[in-house]
Order: structure tokens, then C-alpha cells, then sequence
């Protein structure tokens, strides 16, 4: 017997090499599909379930790939526990675990059974067929791969070279079984698979070409597409952004300064000078401005030179306050600013300096950033920033900063949990931003963190 399953998840894990029993590692399972098949290729059994949430919210972009909205799952799905009962009575079935790149989902549905305190071991011990081998990139040949072999294809990939054609369901569980499967099916009738494995492979091969005198055919399952689905049951809760009368003369006389800016010394970020940044505050009427360039700190001195230039000028003129110049820093802050054991960029947090000694402390980040955290990235961890946090502001940055990027990637109760931390380091001193610029992601993630 053969079980070929797919899953779909809430995301990807942060270390690849994590045992399932790390469940804070391995993201959560949300849609879990397969086919139990016999050693001549026949169906016998075919289920596919979206499970419920229990404890956790489906982020933002795993949505976008497999389209199941938190709304849809609790809406359509069933309890981990019914799930994993019927997988693990469709395992008792089977010697062979099948997928493509089933690595992922072997430590995926293990992750799932480990919370339940199921036995894992009978599930990570079965026999393991891969349609993701570096037999298939050498049938496929694509360019790319490392140490100038061929790439790894993907599922889409694969079928297009053994069928001539694509498929439309990509990411959908049930339609990756069903596509996996006719391709295993169809390799093997080729004779093209490497299943040496199986016991008597020849026999195999030989009852899979008697059951399938040409070309395997797809099971004919109707998939539901899952995108439309979450889309008729989400709410549009964007914010208006079309302002009163009333809101408009508020906005016209209330001071505005930019805290966030970008310069030349940001590089592939920006093109600003900060001769020009002084000058375009000057001109908008701004009353400060602020430079927080990635990483460094390199053109705090030219910024600061030029608003006192600017300000000269304002002075001459007579009839303008100066302009404050803000000097602060956009930081990756990681889990381990020394483990180079895997990439962590972390996440951009903005950070201003109140004074002298805060801008004492933003050098000492950025150095530090550089001489003990590089590693793809300048990159300060959690303790670094504990330790040189007085006399900062801290903003909660763009969609790349904690607060953002844990509600589009992991969840909403742990993007608030990261709340709490900054909150209890800068109390008075954080500062949540909101940025507007119809994108949605950002409409998306703005009423959660405007609750906040």
C-alpha cells in the first residue's frame, strides 16, 4: 500500500533540522489530503480535511498561497483530533509514505501528533518514496541547482515534463495529492523511478503497467477553490481613507515630521541625499525630520550639518523655527545576534535617539551590529538592545518590523506578545506605526494594529 498525502500549513519552520518534538518550530497544519493506493495503483480510499484552529490564527501569507482564511477554517474545519484519527488508521495501512518533498510533511503531520501526544514513531518510521529526488531533477533537467547540478523541481514543474501540460490547483492539498499521485503512478509506469526500496520493485513496476496500459489518468476529484471561498467570507474591515471636511482641515493644521526616512547610506533602499531630505522638510514646513537609515549610521554627521545649514537660512529669513534633526537607526533585531548557524534576518525596528547618550547607545548598537552580529545582514538581538536601550525611541517600523511581519506570518497572539516585550523595555517610549499606502497587506494588518 502507498499513502500519498500533501499538507498545507501557517508557514515555514525556522530551522529545517528541528525534531518534530520542537513544537514552537514547525508551523501548524491547516489542510491535510491523501490516497491510500494499492500495489497495482488502484484508489482505495481518498479524504481531505481543513482543520480547525485551535489556539492559533493563519497568517496573512500563508492565505495568500493555499487561499484558507482563519474565517474558512473555522467556518470548514474539523478538529485536529478526528483528523489525526482517521491518518493514523489510513497509516495502519500502508508501508509507504509518498509525496513530493514529503519530508516537510512527514515533520509537519509528526509536529501534529507529538501536541496530541500521539505515537510518532510508527508514522516516522514507515518507508519513505519522494517524488522531489535528484532523479526527478535529472529527468526534469532545469537549470539551477546547486554545485551546477539540476534544480529540484517543483510539483508544477515535474508534471509539466512528464504531462506537457500545468495544472491550475497548485497549493490546494487535495489537488497536489491527486497530481502527485497520477505522477508517481505515471514514473513508475515509465519505469523512470527510482523505487528501489519496494520489495521486488520489478513486480511493481509490471503491475502498475498491467493496471495502466497508457497514460494514468487524474482521479477526476473537484477541488474547491479555497481563495474564493475565504474571499466571500472576509469582511472588508480596511479603514476609510477618505477623509471629512472636518479631518482634512485637522490633518492641514496639524505639524507633521517624517520619522522614518531612508538616505543615500541605505543602499538598494534609497536614493534621498540628505542635503535634500533638510531642504524638502524646510520647504513642507516641517518642524523636524528624522534620518534612520539601515543598519548605519554613516550620514548622521552630513544630515546634521545640513539642517543647520537649512536652519541658517530659516534664521535669515525670520520668520520660520528651526528644523530638529532626529538622528536614528533602522535595526535587524534576530533571536541570537552570534548564531550563524542559520540565516535570521530578524526584523527592522526603528530606533531614535532622545539625546547625546541615546545616540551614544545607537553607535555602540551599530557597531556591535556589524562586529559580532553580521551575518547576511548587520543584525542585534533582544538582550543587545536591553542592554542600550536608555535615552531611545523605539517605533514598531514597516511591514518588515515585529509586530507586522508576525501578524502576516504567524499570528495575531504572537505579534501581541511581542507587544508586551517592547512595551515593558520603552514603556512611554514605543511608539506604534501605521503606514497607509494601500497595500494590501498593510490593510489587512492596520485595525489589528490599531487595537493594539
Amino acid at each position: 500500500m502507498f499513502l500519498i498525502f500533501d499538507t498545507e500549513t501557517t508557514g515555514l519552520p525556522k530551522r529545517w533540522s528541528a525534531p518534530i518534538t520542537d513544537s514552537d518550530n514547525w508551523p501548524r497544519c491547516i489542510q491535510v489530503a491523501w490516497q491510500l493506493h494499492d500495489s497495482s495503483g488502484k484508489c482505495i480510499e481518498q479524504k481531505a480535511f481543513i482543520i480547525m484552529p485551535d489556539g492559533f490564527d493563519i497568517p496573512y501569507e500563508s492565505e495568500q498561497i493555499h487561499g484558507i482564511s482563519t474565517a474558512l477554517a473555522q467556518a470548514s474545519g474539523v478538529s485536529l483530533a478526528s483528523v489525526l484519527d482517521e491518518f493514523i488508521d489510513a497509516l495502519s495501512q500502508t508501508q509507504f509514505l509518498v509525496g513530493h518533498n514529503v519530508g516537510f510533511d512527514i515533520n509537519i503531520m509528526g509536529a501534529e501528533l507529538h501536541r496530541l501526544q500521539r505515537d510518532t514513531e510508527a508514522f516516522t518510521s514507515k518507508a519513505v518514496l519522494d517524488t522531489c529526488t535528484e532523479n526527478t531533477a535529472t529527468l526534469c533537467q532545469l537549470p539551477g541547482g546547486r554545485g551546477g547540478k539540476f534544480k529540484l523541481p517543483t510539483l508544477t514543474e515535474l508534471y509539466k515534463h512528464v504531462f506537457s501540460t500545468g495544472f491550475g490547483e497548485a497549493h490546494n492539498a487535495t489537488a497536489d495529492v491527486e497530481v502527485t499521485t497520477r505522477v508517481f503512478l505515471e514514473l513508475i509506469r515509465q519505469n523512470t523511478l527510482d523505487v528501489s526500496s519496494v520489495n521486488d520493485a520489478r513486480l511493481l513496476v509490471t503491475r502498475i503497467q498491467e493496471s495502466y496500459t497508457s497514460e494514468v489518468p487524474l482521479l477526476g476529484l473537484k477541488h474547491q477553490n479555497l481563495k474564493k471561498a475565504s474571499a466571500a467570507l472576509v469582511e472588508d474591515v480596511q479603514i476609510p481613507m477618505t477623509p471629512s471636511s472636518q479631518s482634512e482641515q485637522a490633518v492641514s493644521s496639524t505639524p507633521f515630521a517624517h520619522l522614518h526616512t531612508f538616505s543615500q547610506f541605505s543602499v538598494l533602499q534609497s536614493t534621498i541625499r540628505v542635503k535634500e531630505l533638510a531642504e524638502k522638510a524646510a520647504e513642507l514646513h516641517m518642524p523636524a525630520v528624522a534620518l534612520t537609515d539601515m543598519g548605519n549610521l554613516m550620514g548622521a554627521f552630513h544630515f546634521v550639518k545640513s539642517v543647520k545649514e537649512v536652519n541658517a537660512k530659516l534664521k535669515e529669513a525670520g520668520n520660520r523655527p528651526p528644523i530638529k534633526p532626529i538622528v536614528g537607526i533602522t535595526l535587524n533585531v534576530c533571536e541570537n545576534h552570534q548564531d550563524r548557524s542559520r540565516r535570521d534576518d530578524g526584523y527592522q525596528m526603528v530606533f531614535l535617539a532622545k539625546n547625546k547618550k541615546g545616540y551614544q547607545n545607537l553607535t555602540k548598537l551599530s557597531s556591535l551590529a556589524y562586529t559580532q552580529g553580521f551575518y547576511y545582514v548587520p543584525r542585534v538581538d533582544r538582550a543587545l538592545v536591553q542592554q542600550y536601550k536608555s535615552d531611545l525611541i523605539v517605533l514598531t517600523g514597516n511591514v518588515y518590523g515585529e509586530l507586522s511581519a508576525k501578524l502576516l506570518n504567524v499570528g495575531e497572539k504572537q505579534a501581541e506578545e511581542a507587544l508586551v516585550w517592547w512595551k515593558e523595555q520603552f514603556d512611554d517610549d514605543l511608539y506604534i506605526e501605521i503606514m497607509r499606502h494601500q497595500q494590501e497587506d498593510e490593510n489587512r494588518i492596520n485595525p489589528v494594529l490599531i487595537q493594539f
